[in-house]
């Protein structure tokens, strides 16, 4: 899944030892140190590895072939959902980052349709959707855990399929996970390997050594990301040899439990929501809501949004769903922050005249 990030301006940085506080948020860069000895063995056991989530489900909808609509929570990412309604006509029910849940009387799904079902920055829970599957067998639903893909919903899940986007969460280049809790037959990666993967591995390795001290240029890897990110978006392709080999070697349970103590840490000091994914904020209105991305960019904090509805364009048409992603930003206190930096991101927040009057979802 795709979000906007904000544009980092300055000078051709070298190394962060020379300009002061480490960088917060941004893209991921590879550290060894994510790796176990063994690895919990999360993997499901029935499920394929594209390149993207947004691919898989494209290859996905292709394999079904289905008569009917898609139904897509209205706040959700607008780009992958104008991707999918390439493949699909879409519809879409309400469901917001307000912890109701969605709401059920606006899910009008029939006999042949799909529904994409979210668990919204990790926060949602399985056994309502478990509900709504019993008394509707003719619709196939479509899980998607790309905000937590190692919450006892994922590794519960009832659905026919389900789908994560793995980059999002875990410090690999690319990777879209499709698995079928059913044992329901899936789609296969066609095609090779997205350079664009192999571009974004080389950002991570480069800031990897810039956070290190090393002489490189921050405008180098950044550069790599943003090129490797342009290219890979919405691939149907195999996951890279890199991640294939990686994910059963990584310490994700650790770095999710990392991740969520560090929300809940930040959630004690500023009202902000915890939770699996990082912590989200509401602002007064879109005009702060922007302000405080740039004022947490000027302290070299980089928060994304999720995501933004573009009225001219293609959005969900709930205005609610709308409104609420003009003022919300999402704090990136995620499994690299230690202790001092979730303190860090608390005094810069508390200090921003945006937060006044800031709330949680």
């Amino acid at each position: 899944m795709t979000y906007a990030l904000p544009r980092e301006i300055g000078p051709r940085e070298i190394g962060p030892r020379e300009i002061g506080p480490r960088e917060i948020g941004s893209e991921f860069h590879w550290d060894p140190a994510a790796l176990t000895a063994g690895g919990d063995d999360w993997l499901p056991p029935v499920s394929q590895l594209f390149a993207t989530g947004c691919g898989a489900l494209t290859a996905l909808l292709r394999h079904l072939r289905p008569r009917g609509r898609l139904h897509v929570p209205s706040y959700f990412c607008m780009g992958v959902a104008e991707a999918l309604s390439a493949e699909i006509p879409i519809a879409w029910y309400r469901h917001l980052p307000d912890r109701g849940g969605p709401r059920w009387e606006t899910l009008r799904a029939g006999p042949g349709d799909l529904v994409l079902a979210q668990n919204l920055f990790g926060r949602d829970r399985g056994e309502p959707w478990n509900d709504w599957m019993a008394a509707h067998p003719a619709v196939t639903v479509i899980e998607d855990h790309s905000h937590d893909p190692l919450s006892g919903w994922a590794r519960n899940s009832r659905a026919a399929f389900a789908v994560a986007s793995l980059r999002k969460t875990l410090p690999v280049p690319d990777g879209g996970l499709l698995w079928s809790p059913r044992g329901a037959e899936l789609p296969r990666p066609a095609g090779a390997e997205s350079e664009g993967a192999h571009l974004k591995l080389a950002g991570m390795l480069l800031k990897s050594a810039w956070l290190d001290g090393r002489p490189v240029a921050k405008d180098d890897f950044r550069g790599l990301q943003q090129r490797g990110e342009h290219t890979l978006l919405g691939n149907a392709g195999p996951v890279s040899a890199f991640t294939a080999a990686v994910l059963p070697l990584l310490d994700a349970a650790g770095l999710r439990q990392r991740g969520i103590e560090n929300a809940r840490a930040l959630a004690a000091e500023v009202p902000v929501t915890a939770g699996p994914f990082r912590a989200q904020l509401i602002c007064a209105d879109q005009q702060r809501r922007d302000d405080l991305v740039r004022h947490l960019a000027a302290h070299r904090i980089y928060a994304p949004v999720h995501w933004r509805q573009d009225r001219g364009g293609v959005w969900s048409g709930d205005d609610e769903a709308a409104d609420l992603a003009a003022r919300m930003l999402t704090v990136p206190v995620d499994h690299r922050c230690s202790p001092a930096d979730v303190r860090r991101v608390a005094a810069v927040l508390l200090a921003a005249p945006e937060t006044v009057g800031a709330g949680i979802a």
